[in-house]
């Protein structure tokens, strides 16, 4: 049995298993902590009547708002990202899975910089930016280990260009990014 196959065999019963074990209670809690802070006419209002400072700076709990500007704060810690990974890669000659993770964990840092100032905006106030940073440094952590995965899965088992590889496993990894900070870090208290 290939390699390949081996490896989406094993990825399958792992998520099979992840699903069953604790799947249901995550999927519920998504549910209820989404439900509260879902209001997507608040976002179309604001892009309708041409609102950015709003859209982009005011302070709120709508998902629907954050998961927008986290689209923006995404896309500019992507452009970092890809661009470290090409230039140590390509340019300095580094390795391509050390050169994934240097990209990956510069990347990380410009997210949690624009992320603290334009995603999720006076939220989590009790927390200091250490306690911040470790959690946005381990959900990275989980974040890198599913990108070194997925650049395994298809650029070294089913032999996908390292770019084209680094774009399916962006979009693959984006989700786990914004969602895990909203869950762990951002999620709107009871009491707020």
């Amino acid at each position: 049995m290939s390699s390949a196959l081996c490896f989406v065999i094993i990825m399958f019963f792992t998520l099979k298993f992840f699903y069953h074990i604790i799947g249901k209670y995550v999927i519920l809690m998504i549910y209820n902590l989404f439900e509260r802070n879902f209001n997507l006419k608040e976002l179309i209002r604001l892009i309708r009547h041409r609102k950015i400072k709003a859209l982009f700076m005011a302070k709120t709990h709508n998902t629907f708002i954050q998961f927008f500007r986290y689209l923006f704060v995404g896309g500019i810690s992507t452009v970092v990202d890809w661009s470290i990974l090409w230039l140590s890669y390509s340019v300095i000659g580094i390795g391509e899975y050390i050169s994934v993770a240097l990209a990956f964990l510069c990347g990380l840092f410009v997210n949690y910089i624009l992320s603290i100032h334009f995603v999720f905006t006076g939220i989590a106030k009790d927390q200091n930016h250490s306690t911040k940073f470790s959690v946005y440094f381990t959900t990275g952590v989980i974040g890198l280990i599913l990108t070194e995965l997925f650049m395994l899965l298809f650029d070294g088992l089913l032999n996908i260009h390292y770019m084209t590889a680094k774009i399916i496993t962006t979009m693959l990894v984006f989700g786990w990014n914004f969602g895990s900070k909203k869950l762990i870090l951002y999620r709107k208290r009871d009491d707020e």
